[in-house]
C-alpha cells in the first residue's frame, strides 16, 4: 500500500510514466468494455428480431399456400359449365336429375378430398336461384343454408370483392349446425349464370379459423403470436399474457407502409418490438411481439467476457509500466550496446539511441557515423560491380550480335555469289531466328508473326532433315491471325514433334497446326503421326519431371511453354496433352482470344 501511494504522490518522471500510462489502460479497458456490451446486446436483439420476422415469414408464406389453394377450388366451381348445368332447369325429383345433383355433389367432394388443407374447408356451396342446393364439408348441411348466407349482413359484401385480390374477412358463421361461431368466407357468381343482376347462382367456401390458429401453434416461440384480417379482426392467437395486451398493435400495423418488416412499439407502458409479416393478397397478417425487458440475453457470459478483457487491459497495462520504467534507466546500456554492434561490422540505423536530451544528442551523432560508414561500404562495392560490369561488357562486345549479323550477311551474299540456294536459305531463316530471339521471350506477338518465325525454324530443320517432315497449317478464320499469342509458344512445340515423335518412328511425318477459336478462346492444335506418348508420361511432362533433351534451338521445353503461358493468361489456360502410342500426338494451346 505504501508503494502504490509512493507511486501517486512521488513527481519523478519514473512514478508519472507509471501513473499516466495506467490511466489510459484504464480508459481503454473500461472503452473496450462498454463497447463490447453494447455490441453484444444490439447483436442478440437483432438476431431475435431477424429470427420472430422468419417466424411471421415462414407462418405468412403457409398461409398464402393454403389461401391460393381455396381461391383455386372456387374458382374452379364457379367457371365450370359442367356444375352450372347441373343446377340449371333440372328436376331433382327425376332419375336424371339425381344423376346431375350426385354428380355435382361427387365434384365438390373430389375438390376436398384432393386439397391439402380439406380438413380446414368448413362448408363449399354450390346454389341456384330456384333453391337447388349441393354441399360438402365438414359443417352437417341444411336446407335453411342458403336462407342464412343469402341473408347474412356480410354477403353482399363478400359477393362483390375483387377475386384477383380477395381479402379475407371475419364473420359470424350462417350455419345452424356449426361447429366454428365464425369463418372467413369465399364467394363468387357462377360464370355460366346469364342473370347477372341479381346474381342467382353462386359459390361459397367457408375457411375454419383453425387453419391460422394450427398454424400459429406451430411456430416456435413463446412469445405472443397473432394472426389478423385486413378489418384489424383477431383470427387466431397464441401465448397470449394477460399484462400483455396484443390488439393493442393492430392500428399501427394496418397503417404500415411495407408488407413485413419490425417496429419498436410500446404497449402497455412498456417497449416492445413487434415482427409482422402481411399477404397483400388475403389481407391476413401475422405479427409477433417481443417485450424488450424479456429479451433472453445471457448477461452472465456478458459480464465474464467484459471482466476477462477488463483484468486483460489492467494487466498488460501494469505489465508495460514497469517495462517503460525500466526503459527510462536503459539508454546508456542501449548506446555500449549500439557502439559494440558496431565495432562488430553492423553499421545499421538505431532510432532507439536518438532523443532530445544529451545522451540521444549521442546517439544521433553515433547514426551519422554509422550511416556515413555505410555510405563507404557502398560506394565501394557500386564502384566493385562498375568494374565488373566493364569487363562482361566487353566480352559482350567481343560476341556482339550485331557482328554476329553481319558475319552471317558477308557468308549468305558469298553463297548468292557461288550460288548455293541451299546455304542462302539457311543462313537467311537463322539470321532471322537469331535476330528475333534477341529480342526476348516474353513479348506478345501476332499468330502471323509466330508463324513467320516458326517457318524460318523449319526451313532450317527441312535443310537438316531432308524429306523427314511436312508441315500443314490451317487457319480457321482469317482474323485469328492477327490474334496475339505469347512470343516463340509454336516453336517448342513443333521441336517437340520432330525430336520426340517424328524422327525416333524411322518414317516421314506431318505436323498440323490448326488455329481456331470458341467463345472467345483461341486454340492452337499442334499434331504429328509419329510414336506418340504412352499414357503414363503425359502428366509427367508439363510438370517437368521428365528428363530435358539437350540440343534444343530455344532451351524452352513443354514445361516452360506451360508455365509462360500460365503465368500470362492464368492458371485456367496453358498445354494440354492427348496421345497414344504408335499413332499421334495432340498438343493444344489454350489461350484468351486478343487481337
Amino acid at each position: 500500500m505504501h508503494k502504490l501511494k509512493q507511486i501517486f504522490t512521488v513527481k519523478t518522471i519514473k512514478r508519472k510514466l507509471i501513473l499516466y500510462n495506467l490511466i489510459i489502460v484504464i480508459s481503454i479497458a473500461l472503452f473496450v468494455s462498454i463497447y463490447n456490451y453494447i455490441s453484444y446486446r444490439n447483436a442478440t436483439i437483432d438476431m431475435l428480431v431477424e429470427t420472430s420476422e422468419e417466424n411471421t415469414w415462414t407462418a405468412a408464406e403457409r398461409l398464402q399456400v393454403a389461401y391460393d389453394e381455396m381461391l383455386n377450388i372456387v374458382l374452379n366451381c364457379s367457371e365450370r359449365k359442367s356444375l352450372f348445368l347441373s343446377l340449371t332447369n333440372t328436376d331433382y325429383n327425376t332419375s336424371s336429375g339425381k344423376r346431375f345433383a350426385l354428380y355435382a355433389s361427387q365434384i365438390l367432394n373430389d375438390y376436398c378430398a384432393i386439397s391439402g388443407y380439406s380438413e380446414y374447408i368448413a362448408k363449399i356451396t354450390l346454389y341456384q336461384k330456384d333453391g337447388i342446393l349441393v354441399q360438402s364439408g365438414y359443417i352437417t348441411g341444411s336446407y335453411d343454408d342458403v336462407p342464412s348466407i343469402s341473408q347474412s349482413s356480410w354477403f353482399q359484401g363478400e359477393q362483390d370483392k375483387n377475386f384477383n385480390a380477395y381479402q379475407l374477412a371475419l364473420v359470424e358463421s350462417p350455419f345452424h349446425q356449426a361447429s366454428d361461431d365464425r369463418l372467413l368466407p369465399i364467394i363468387r357468381t357462377l360464370k355460366y349464370d346469364y342473370d347477372t343482376q341479381t346474381a342467382s347462382s353462386w359459390v361459397m367456401l367457408g375457411i375454419s379459423t383453425r387453419l391460422y390458429q394450427d398454424s400459429v401453434d406451430q411456430i416456435n416461440t413463446d412469445n405472443p403470436i397473432y394472426a389478423i384480417t385486413s378489418e384489424g379482426d383477431i383470427i387466431a392467437s397464441a401465448n397470449t399474457r394477460k399484462e400483455l395486451d396484443g390488439a393493442a398493435a393492430i392500428p399501427a400495423l394496418l397503417k404500415a407502409a411495407s408488407d413485413s418488416g419490425s417496429v419498436k412499439m410500446v404497449i402497455n407502458g412498456t417497449d416492445n418490438y413487434v415482427s409482422y409479416t402481411r399477404t397483400p393478397q388475403s389481407g391476413i397478417l401475422i405479427y409477433e411481439i417481443l417485450p424488450h425487458d424479456q429479451l433472453v440475453i445471457d448477461h452472465t457470459i456478458i459480464s465474464k467476457t467484459i471482466f476477462l478483457i477488463f483484468a486483460s487491459c489492467i494487466a498488460i497495462g501494469m505489465g508495460l509500466s514497469i517495462l517503460i520504467s525500466r526503459k527510462i534507466n536503459q539508454p546508456i546500456a542501449l548506446l555500449l550496446r549500439s557502439i559494440k554492434t558496431i565495432s562488430g561490422g553492423d553499421f545499421s540505423y538505431n532510432p532507439k539511441i536518438e532523443g532530445a536530451d544529451e545522451i540521444g544528442t549521442i546517439g544521433t551523432c553515433i547514426n551519422q557515423m554509422s550511416w556515413q560508414i555505410t555510405n563507404l561500404l557502398d560506394t565501394r562495392i557500386e564502384v566493385e560491380k562498375e568494374k565488373k560490369d566493364l569487363e562482361i561488357k566487353m566480352l559482350q562486345a567481343q560476341i556482339n550480335p550485331h557482328f554476329l549479323y553481319n558475319t552471317l550477311d558477308s557468308v549468305r551474299w558469298m553463297a548468292t555469289i557461288q550460288k548455293n540456294t541451299g546455304i542462302v536459305k539457311m543462313i537467311t531463316s537463322l539470321s532471322s531466328l537469331l535476330k528475333n530471339m534477341a529480342k526476348g521471350f516474353n513479348e506478345k506477338v501476332t499468330l502471323e508473326q509466330e508463324l513467320e518465325f516458326l517457318d524460318s525454324y523449319v526451313t532450317i530443320q527441312k535443310i537438316k532433315y531432308v524429306e523427314l517432315f511436312d508441315l500443314d497449317i490451317q487457319i480457321k478464320e482469317s482474323r485469328l491471325s492477327r490474334a496475339k499469342i505469347v512470343k516463340l509458344t509454336l516453336q517448342p512445340l513443333v521441336e517437340n514433334a520432330i525430336f520426340s515423335g517424328i524422327e525416333p518412328s524411322g518414317h516421314n511425318g506431318t505436323i498440323h497446326i490448326i488455329a481456331e477459336s470458341e467463345d472467345d478462346i483461341l486454340y492452337i492444335h499442334v499434331i504429328d503421326n509419329g510414336i506418340g506418348i504412352p499414357s503414363e508420361k503425359t502428366d509427367s511432362l508439363l510438370a517437368g519431371t521428365e528428363p530435358k533433351t539437350a540440343g534444343t534451338m530455344s532451351g524452352i521445353g513443354l514445361p516452360n511453354v506451360d508455365r509462360r503461358l500460365k503465368l500470362v493468361y492464368g492458371e485456367g489456360f496453358g498445354l494440354h496433352i492427348s496421345s497414344q502410342e504408335n499413332l499421334y500426338t495432340k498438343i493444344t494451346i489454350k489461350i484468351p482470344l486478343e487481337f
